[in-house]
C-alpha cells in the first residue's frame, strides 16, 4: 500500500485555539444531557477544522469540498463551537442552545445549521452515509475526502459494522473513520475497534485523542485503496473533562 500522507489543507485560519473553542461551549448553558459526549470531541474537533478539513464558510457548496459528518450527534456543544470559532454560524446563535426557536438543537439539523452536512444523533447512521458519499465522489473522480466521527460504543451497532466491511471491501481511499473512545462500549476491549478494523481492510491506528500533533498527523494520512481510521483515545465518560 502507498502513503498518501500529506500536510493538513484546512481552508480556516490557524488562530482559533482550543481554548477559545472550550470558552463558547460556557455558552451553551441548554438542558443538554451529553457533556462528557460533548468535551470527548473537542480536540478531534479542533484539530479536523483547524488543520485538516479542506473547507470553510465560504466554499459550502463546492462540490469538492471536503466533508465531516458528526455521526456521534449526541451532545454536540464542542462541534456548535467549533462552527461558530470558525465562522459557520453566528457566535450569539450558541446562546439559545436547546431553546424551542433556537437552530442549534439537542441534535444538528443539515437543514438549520450552515456547515452541518447531515442530521444526525441516532447512533449508527453517520458511517453508512459517509461511505455512499465517499463512494459518490470517488465515482466523479472527485479529490475531496468524507470524514466521519463517531463514538466507540456506536461502532458496535450493526449498521456500521456492515458499512466497516463494505468500505474496506471496495477500498474507498476518500473515506475517514475517527472513533471518539471513551469507553462507552458496554462489550469493550481495548485494542478491539482498530483490530476489527484492520481485519476489514482498513488502515486503522490508535492515537492519543488529546494531543494535537499525534491526531493531525493520523488525520492527514491516506493509503492507497484502502479507507482509513483514527481511534482517538480520551479519558473514560465518567472522567471527561474540557
Amino acid at each position: 500500500m502507498t502513503s498518501l500522507t500529506k500536510p493538513g489543507t484546512a481552508s480556516v485560519t490557524s488562530s482559533v485555539t482550543r481554548d477559545r473553542i472550550a470558552q463558547l461551549m460556557t455558552r451553551l448553558t441548554g438542558d443538554e444531557k451529553h457533556t462528557a459526549a460533548a468535551t470527548s470531541t473537542l480536540d478531534v474537533l479542533h484539530v479536523l477544522y483547524g488543520r485538516i478539513l479542506d473547507l470553510s464558510p465560504q466554499r459550502l457548496d463546492d462540490p469538492h469540498r471536503d466533508r465531516f459528518y458528526l455521526s456521534k450527534g449526541h451532545g454536540p456543544m464542542a462541534y456548535y463551537a467549533t462552527l461558530a470559532a470558525h465562522g459557520y454560524v453566528p457566535v450569539d446563535w450558541l446562546d439559545g442552545f436547546g431553546a424551542f426557536d433556537s437552530p442549534l438543537g439537542q441534535h444538528p439539523d443539515h437543514l438549520l445549521i450552515p456547515g452541518v452536512e447531515i442530521s444526525s444523533g441516532s447512533l449508527g447512521h453517520g458511517l453508512p452515509l459517509a461511505v455512499g458519499a465517499a463512494h459518490a465522489l470517488a465515482a466523479r473522480g472527485s479529490p475531496a475526502r468524507v470524514i466521519v466521527l463517531a463514538g466507540d460504543a456506536e461502532v458496535d451497532e450493526g449498521s456500521a459494522i456492515e458499512a466497516v466491511e463494505y468500505a474496506g471491501a471496495v477500498g474507498l481511499e476518500g473515506l475517514t473513520l475517527v472513533v471518539i473512545d471513551n469507553d462507552s462500549s458496554s462489550y469493550g476491549v481495548h485494542g478491539r475497534i482498530e483490530r476489527r478494523l484492520a481485519a476489514n481492510g482498513w488502515d486503522a491506528r490508535r492515537v492519543d485523542g488529546r494531543d494535537h500533533d499525534e491526531l493531525a498527523d493520523a488525520l492527514a494520512r491516506r493509503v492507497h485503496g484502502v479507507p482509513t481510521a483514527v481511534v482517538a483515545q480520551v479519558e473514560a465518560k465518567n472522567r471527561a473533562a474540557a
